[in-house]
């Protein structure tokens, strides 16, 4: 069991990595709630075999084997236990040198608190009851998918977010840990409570959402389910995620498990049922993108850039100018067309180092990078830094700009 960034590629995974268990770490006993801890333990298939009730409880590792006579640990019920702290030593102490998948499992849950979001894809196996590296990298991008629909929603609600909020959706997941299942057909996402408690919750809803959408577009063959579902969050990001996750298998599902110490949100079950998709949901899904993508309108907006890049077939006329937004609209580049006197007035601008202010319609076909009906571009004033920092990176790109300077956007 590895645990890695969900961003990170799937790779061998070195002792240097960012995770919170690597060689040498370990959980404080003081730290730790044995309520947590049996709470883990259930939610990871660790089988409870008595104890001494009020007092503490025996617990086994799931499996074959698993047995009376089978490394078991003692947790007490709660803190009032004389021997809690050293019994809870003793059982984080096992849990470490357990060979037991889930040991590794509970680990994590106990030192970075986080909702769980589990993934499965029913695909064809080796004899040696494992899949394919090319199989376990499409499940591990679908899964980053899924997330990022859940980040996106968060940010806003809309059919079609493109290139809007992405970066903050992305800056999001960066504490977000992965860690494959036994024969590579499974995954599990550890998402920090703080900050990541609002995109899980978001994407309970979503997800629910999207599984009663497509029930009802393939019992009627009516679509409007999906326009009510995008206020649960549900979007063509989320209908292209769940396509990457069901394509090539027999089926595949996703479920949610709460943070123990972190307790239920408000509106979700205590235990959600898995949400289960099919290669006959797929028609229904790829369907809902489409109309998300044909049906989510244009945003009127101002924008205030800097100049990234300009490219016009010759020495005058009309040309086009790339954006790096600095105020808005939420996403990183724009690229706006525009009149030979705007496109004049842009240049000048970077040349001597201040961004641009132009209002126009940031279309959604191009996903949200084009900015249409450009009007009114105006350089804006910046103070000596900002100024001094713009020039700055104009003489270290002097190679992008001029009348034409190089391929497109």
């Amino acid at each position: 069991m590895m645990h890695r960034p969900i961003d990170e590629p799937m790779r061998p995974h070195p002792t240097t990595s960012p995770d919170p268990l690597g060689p040498g770490a370990s959980v404080d006993p003081a730290q730790v709630d044995p309520r947590v801890l049996g709470a883990l333990l259930d939610r990871h298939g660790w089988r409870r075999r008595g104890g001494a009730p009020g007092r503490y409880s025996r617990w086994t590792p799931p499996g074959p084997g698993a047995g009376p006579g089978a490394t078991s640990l003692l947790v007490p019920e709660n803190r009032a236990f004389p021997d809690c702290e050293d019994l809870l030593g003793e059982a984080l102490t096992a849990l470490s040198r357990s060979a037991a998948p889930s040991a590794r499992e509970v680990l994590t849950g106990l030192t970075v608190p986080s909702d769980e979001v589990r993934w499965w894809r029913d695909v064809p196996q080796s004899p040696s009851g494992t899949v394919s590296w090319a199989v376990q990298e499409q499940l591990r991008s679908a899964a980053r998918q899924v997330l990022l629909a859940g980040a996106l929603a968060v940010r806003g609600r809309a059919g079609y977010h493109g290139a809007r909020h992405r970066r903050q959706a992305q800056a999001s997941l960066e504490g977000v840990l992965v860690g494959s299942a036994q024969g590579g057909r499974g995954l599990t996402a550890f998402v920090p409570v703080e900050p990541g408690r609002a995109v899980t919750a978001r994407l309970y809803h979503a997800l629910y959402a999207t599984r009663e959408a497509v029930d009802y577009q393939r019992a009627t063959g009516r679509p409007e389910a999906f326009d009510s579902a995008v206020g649960a969050g549900v979007s063509r990001e989320l209908t292209e995620a769940l396509v990457s996750l069901v394509r090539g298998t027999e089926g595949a599902r996703i479920a949610l498990a709460w943070a123990p110490a972190a307790g239920v949100p408000e509106g979700c079950a205590a235990r959600p049922e898995p949400v289960e998709f099919s290669p006959g949901d797929l028609p229904a899904l790829r369907e809902a993108g489409a109309r998300y993508l044909q049906d989510e309108p244009s945003v009127p907006v101002r924008i205030t850039g800097t100049v990234v890049r300009m490219r016009r077939s010759g020495p005058r006329g009309a040309g086009t100018v790339r954006l790096r937004v600095l105020a808005g609209a939420e996403v990183p580049h724009v690229r706006v067309a525009l009149d030979e006197e705007s496109y004049r007035t842009a240049g000048h601008a970077h040349l001597v180092g201040l961004p641009v202010r132009v209002a126009g319609r940031l279309e959604s076909r191009g996903g949200f990078r084009r900015l249409t009906d450009a009007s009114g571009v105006v350089p804006v004033q910046v103070d000596e830094a900002e100024r001094d920092r713009l020039m700055k990176s104009l003489h270290e790109n002097l190679g992008f700009f001029g009348e034409a300077c190089g391929p497109g956007d």
